[in-house]
């Protein structure tokens, strides 16, 4: 986690801790009478644990406090509108989020991504698509609502046809070969892609392996006009809304862009790899 991430929990763990002196328990009492074992209310103090808003209210109704459950609530809010755990995001499925990305994408103009180990989701087919979000669900002990989700994911595709909008991608060529669906699957995505490069809305980067690079990428992520970044992480994903962290972005994408080849170039070397996987 980021030092901001951390110092957010530190901060609402410090204030968990003040209200339960004040009450004049122990951490052990207010254990015993929340139900919880001692080492719960240890980690939520010292900011070790991320509290749900079911623990902060107990939590403020065990100290004789329920007049500081809005302050709490509001605190642990300004901890997830940055960072958004995905256990928290999945509580319902994927469709929830994917319905986020459709939002999100309506209200941008101008979108860039990049991506280094899969093909973006909206460049996915339903059948890359299911894979993805299969094994999302299985490694993250998700609610398999995979038939919505899919559907989902497809229906934000909608925007690429939209005049009004731009979307620009690059693909670190590594994301070509992972072979994280069945051969089938994985040439229909490749055969996708290599029928999207042309179409006036989008512009289709790949970052060779032999490119020379001003600084290798680490990480996927999505760039909505100027005002948002969207970063996913294992266990989160980062809403970056400030001036800082676009412009960090920014210049993340652009020194990638450097060593992208496009139109032919990108069609030949998606081609190439194509041809490796036979007649399928």
């Amino acid at each position: 986690m980021t030092t901001d991430f951390q110092s957010g929990r530190e901060t609402l763990g410090a204030r968990l801790r003040e209200l339960r002196a004040e009450a004049g328990l122990t951490g052990k009492e207010l254990a015993e009478q929340l139900g919880w074992q001692e080492s719960k209310v240890s980690r939520l103090q010292r900011g070790k644990q991320t509290p749900t808003v079911d623990d902060l209210e107990a939590w403020a109704r065990a100290t004789g406090q329920p007049g500081t459950i809005p302050e709490l609530r509001a605190r642990l809010s300004g901890i997830e509108s940055t960072y958004r755990s995905w256990r928290r995001q999945l509580v319902a499925g994927h469709r929830p989020r994917q319905e986020q990305a459709i939002a999100e994408t309506t209200a941008t103009t101008v979108t860039r991504a990049v991506e280094v180990v899969r093909v973006p989701g909206l460049l996915q087919t339903p059948d890359y698509a299911r894979t993805t979000l299969q094994s999302a669900a299985d490694f993250r002990r998700a609610p398999q609502d995979l038939d919505e989700a899919v559907r989902a994911r497809v229906r934000r595709q909608e925007a690429l046809y939209d005049p009004e909008k731009s979307f620009r991608f690059l693909i670190y060529e590594p994301a070509l070969h992972a072979r994280t669906s069945p051969p089938a699957v994985h040439a229909a995505q490749l055969d996708r892609l290599m029928s999207l490069i042309g179409l006036d809305t989008v512009e289709l980067g790949i970052v060779p392996l032999a490119a020379e690079l001003r600084r290798a990428p680490s990480h996927g992520f999505w760039i909505y006009d100027r005002r948002l970044v969207i970063v996913e992480t294992i266990g989160t994903e980062m809403w970056l809304a400030d001036e800082d962290s676009v412009e960090l972005y920014e210049r993340a994408w652009e020194w990638l862009a450097e060593s992208a080849v496009t139109g032919t170039r990108a069609l030949r070397l998606i081609g190439r790899v194509r041809a490796s996987l036979g007649s399928l």
